[in-house]
């Protein structure tokens, strides 16, 4: 048998053309490549033998998965350095703009599960492109807000698109990253939204806001339009992205009953419940928060910034370094110091600079930490890890929904912040208890 007969070039116009073009120069007479063995392995046109996480195209798809949740970071922090305006312009009080505030997570819960479901049938690419569009509809369509019900409705929707951009990016991960390297690359992904929400929140009111002669309404439009663009960029340069789809039909009770079943399971997905209620309720009022304590709105929304800049080497160097066998004290931890600098800024109100960078290196590491180990327990399947990481941030936002409503409505009660920065500090205190079980049970 000839080189030319074993070596048949494949067929399948979805075949990477490197391999493609390695296999045709192997085939050549009296010509070989270093990884010729390697070749002699792969069935022709079988794209589920390619070694993605080999690949160079991998590292496209990451840096495009990195712009969507930009984004998805600066659509969802956009409300927060516009709550005086809106809160003004809109006649509405505290209590109804935490519940606008929180009010995307509503349709978040409700389609997560199924948006896991869906992905695994539908495939990443499509996915993720139609979330994109989700997203920058929900922008745009708040400039038309005319009081509490339209914009409740506006910013609910972003929970329609939310979860196809969230779950489908450890998915994403786990398919094209191996060993050490999806380590870093959940690090690296997981930046975006942090990055996103320090863009938004530090340049909306100082940078944003003039350009549109303080229209806070033309100001969600430029968000809007810019997740369109890279939602284009995804649709555009991600042919290839797609590497399985699930075909097989299965019960989301049975799937769900027999994730429920893993006490692994049920600690996590706990703990991302109080993680988000921490995350949501402290980003979503901490420009207020500051306002409250003597800055103009410019000078709160680049302070409330300051812990998005401690955030990238932590959630850069955590998810990569630390073994998984100790990754629940970890988790515990951060989640304590979390609580720390939370009572620094809004109860004791010392300068609050130290207690917000402390917060950057501890709070957004809780969901890659936590997703990772989602990621990482045996009993999830990987081929339908989409619908795992669903029910994941299904649950998480229960607590990012209820996180920000709380935190307004004891403002309504009490007068100020006091009360709902104690609560903060109560969520990062179970969870670190949480992942005191979590480790012994891991042990």
């Amino acid at each position: 048998m000839t080189n030319v007969q074993r070596l048949k070039l494949p067929t399948d116009r979805n075949f990477p053309l490197w391999i493609k073009e390695r296999i045709a120069l192997q085939a050549q007479p009296n010509m070989t490549t270093p990884s010729s063995s390697k070749l002699d392995s792969i069935s022709p046109g079988t794209l589920d033998d390619i070694p993605t996480h080999q690949q160079p195209y991998r590292w496209l798809i990451l840096a495009l998965l990195w712009l969507l949740y930009f984004s998805f970071g600066v659509v969802t922090r956009s409300p927060s350095p516009l709550v005086t305006p809106i809160i003004q312009d809109l006649k509405m009080t505290y209590g109804q703009m935490g519940f606008v505030l929180g009010s995307w997570q509503m349709t978040y819960i409700a389609l997560a599960i199924f948006a896991g479901v869906i992905m695994d049938r539908w495939g990443i690419r499509r996915s993720i492109f139609f979330g994109a569009l989700v997203i920058g509809l929900s922008a745009v369509l708040r400039s038309a807000s005319t009081g509490f019900f339209s914009l409740l409705l506006f910013v609910a929707l972003f929970g329609v698109g939310g979860p196809m951009i969230s779950i489908g990016c450890p998915k994403t991960i786990s398919t094209w990253f191996k060993g050490k390297e999806r380590g870093t690359a959940v690090g690296i992904y997981t930046t975006g939204p942090w990055i996103g929400g320090m863009a938004s929140l530090a340049a909306t009111n100082s940078v944003v806001m003039p350009l549109t002669d303080y229209s806070w309404r033309m100001t969600f439009v430029w968000y809007g339009v810019m997740t369109f663009f890279f939602a284009g960029l995804w649709w555009a340069l991600t042919r290839r992205a797609d590497v399985e789809t699930s075909t097989e039909r299965f019960n989301v009770l049975r799937m769900l009953a027999d994730l429920f079943k893993i006490r692994r399971v049920r600690l996590i997905l706990l703990s991302g419940l109080l993680a988000f209620g921490i995350m949501h309720g402290y980003f979503a009022w901490l420009p207020k928060i500051l306002e409250n304590g003597g800055m103009s709105p410019a000078r709160a929304g680049v302070f409330s910034a300051l812990p998005f800049l401690t955030s990238i080497p932590a959630v850069l160097i955590f998810p990569r370094l630390v073994q998984p066998r100790y990754r629940g004290w970890l988790i515990g931890l951060i989640a304590l110091l979390a609580g720390l600098s939370i009572f620094w800024v809004v109860i004791l109100q010392w300068p609050p600079i130290p207690g917000l960078l402390v917060f950057g290196i501890s709070g957004p590491c809780l969901m890659p930490l936590l997703v990772l180990s989602l990621m990482e327990t045996p009993e999830v399947a990987s081929k339908y890890l989409g619908s795992a990481t669903g029910v994941f941030f299904c649950v998480a936002e229960v607590g990012g929904f209820f996180g920000p409503f709380i935190v307004g409505y004891l403002v309504d009660v009490f007068g100020d912040f006091s009360a709902g920065g104690l609560f903060l500090v109560g969520l990062g205190a179970v969870i670190l208890y949480l992942m005191f079980l979590y480790q012994r049970e891991s042990n």
